[in-house]
């Protein structure tokens, strides 16, 4: 495919979707070639040999056309598809005109479903793209399109200006088939304004560039002539030119316009008194509205079902092909399996040799590993356990040593007093300052802190537990006598230790039992020592 042929076969499409534009918003789907199959396995064949080329713009080429085709014939999810498709093979970026026509022709599927507002997206696509190219024809193709959007939705002034726009842009390209069309979308909507003289004004321009052609355009703007005649009164000249349009449509053989005739020539025979006419006109427009509804759908159904059946055979075509291709994969592996078998098991059997004798020597190394560890715990413990009894043994020796050593001082402090009492003595001054200085040792806690260190170190979660349980703060002698006690000493040991008598132990006791959620029956010792 030359690329000049690729021009023209895209100018082709651009007049072909103007000049069908407006048949197929007033018509829905017009009637089709009656050779569907071979039209469609033509179409598809094409598409086929230009995949194998590998050329993207013939292959989108390609799509289009089948879309194209199934646009016409009214199945629009396939047409839809192929305009994707095609889409895939075109890059938007690059200077190819082929991305506005498509986006023109997904926007007319939308359109003839009434989708204006997906219609407009597509179609403001492909302007922006022509607009980007400098494509002019495409700029009116779309233009016209998006007015033909707004006159279905009611905006009939926003569709007066897209439509004159792509009218100056096809006058500027010359190109008469796009001037008639326009003119006939701007009369057209004049005529629902109720604007009859420029309805007819834009008509007449229009018929000016189809008048003689033969055409379904030809036709149609004839119709509408005779349609303004008749809503302006002259029953006589819309008779004539809907007659005229009568005889093209007939030698065509448009079913849609010779409906459409017969309908306009019912109305203007009963408004002019002419009933028996009128009668007779509208059972020829209803019989040639069964006959385009049947070729309709006889063409829709055709279509249908030869895709149906293509997919089918395609579909059976290539599970053959897929099958052949397992039936040889499958013989080609049944001689490797064969093969690989005996070499597998050998490979196997040596495997797994190798790995038991392997996994035995793990097994081996773990258990040795598991000894070894076990022993080096079994020694640490014990370790723990000395040192933990030296350290208990050293707090009970501390303990007692601090006991004798605060009793010694109090009898010596008090044997002191004693002789000072006396009054022959001289030194009483001298043993007055020694008892001081005993007392004030006395008073020290330095020796208190070096026993909260060496008990943290055998107990260490003792105090935070013991301060947790207790719902009011307790006092450092509180404290004192609780670890005093999880040492398991005795009343009178503790108040040795602490200078007091062994009463005030037993109050203190009693008053820390209080702030401790102690059972009644449990002894406070048994408590601590368990904590």
């Amino acid at each position: 495919m030359t690329p000049t042929f690729c021009i023209f076969f895209r100018l082709s499409l651009s007049l072909l979707s103007i000049s069908l534009c407006r048949g197929q918003m007033e018509t829905g789907y017009p009637p089709y070639d009656r050779q569907i199959d071979s039209t469609f396995f033509r179409l598809k064949e094409d598409l086929e040999k230009v995949k194998e080329e590998s050329s993207r713009e013939k292959i989108a080429l390609a799509h289009l056309e089948l879309g194209e085709f199934y646009r016409q014939t009214g199945v629009y999810s396939e047409a839809v598809d192929q305009y994707n498709k095609a889409i895939e093979f075109v890059d938007s970026k690059a200077n190819d005109t082929l991305y506005a026509l498509l986006n023109n022709s997904i926007g007319k599927v939308h359109l003839s479903l009434n989708k204006f507002k997906l219609a407009k997206q597509f179609f403001n696509e492909g302007l922006q793209s022509s607009n980007n190219l400098g494509y002019i024809q495409g700029q009116a193709v779309s233009k016209g399109l998006i007015g033909s959007c707004y006159e279905k939705q009611g905006e009939y002034l926003q569709a007066l200006d897209y439509q004159k726009e792509s009218l100056a842009l096809f006058a500027k390209l010359e190109n008469d088939n796009g001037i008639a069309t326009v003119n006939e979308n701007i009369g057209s909507i004049y005529e629902d304004l109720g604007r009859y003289d420029l309805a007819y004004e834009y008509f007449a321009k229009s018929y000016g560039y189809l008048k003689d052609k033969g055409t379904h355009e030809e036709a149609n703007v004839l119709n509408n002539l005779g349609d303004i005649y008749r809503k302006q009164g002259d029953y006589n000249q819309s008779i004539d030119y809907t007659q005229k349009a009568l005889l093209v449509a007939d030698r065509i053989h448009d079913n849609h316009q010779l409906e459409s005739a017969h309908k306009d020539l019912s109305k203007a025979f009963a408004l002019i008194g002419d009933y028996k006419e009128a009668h007779r006109y509208l059972m020829e427009a209803e019989k040639y509205n069964q006959a385009w509804l049947q070729a309709h759908n006889t063409n829709q159904l055709n279509v249908l079902q030869t895709i149906y059946e293509t997919n089918k055979k395609e579909a059976e075509i290539q599970l053959l092909k897929e099958q052949n291709k397992v039936n040889r994969a499958n013989q080609n592996l049944l001689w490797v399996a064969l093969f690989a078998l005996a070499a597998i098991l050998t490979i196997l059997y040596s495997y797994v040799g190798r790995k038991r004798k392997a996994k035995l020597k793990l097994q081996e190394y773990r258990q040795r590993t598991l000894k070894a560890e076990l022993e080096k715990k079994e020694y640490e413990e014990k370790n723990l356990q000395r040192e933990i009894k030296l350290k208990t043994a050293a707090l009970s020796r501390y303990s007692l040593h601090l006991s004798q050593k605060n009793k010694i001082l109090l009898d010596l402090s008090n044997t002191l007093r004693n002789i000072a009492s006396r009054k022959n003595m001289d030194s009483s001054v001298k043993i007055k300052d020694l008892a001081k200085e005993i007392d004030f040792n006395l008073q020290q806690e330095h020796e208190w802190d070096e026993f909260m260190n060496f008990f943290k170190e055998i107990h260490p979660d003792f105090i935070k537990k013991l301060s947790s349980l207790s719902e009011s703060n307790l006092s450092p002698a509180e404290m004192r006598l609780g670890m005093l006690l999880r040492l398991n000493l005795t009343s009178k040991e503790i108040a040795s230790i602490l200078r007091v008598t062994p009463d005030s132990v037993r109050v203190a006791r009693y008053r820390l039992r209080k702030k401790l959620p102690i059972d009644q029956k449990e002894e406070l010792v048994n408590f601590m020592v368990e904590l």
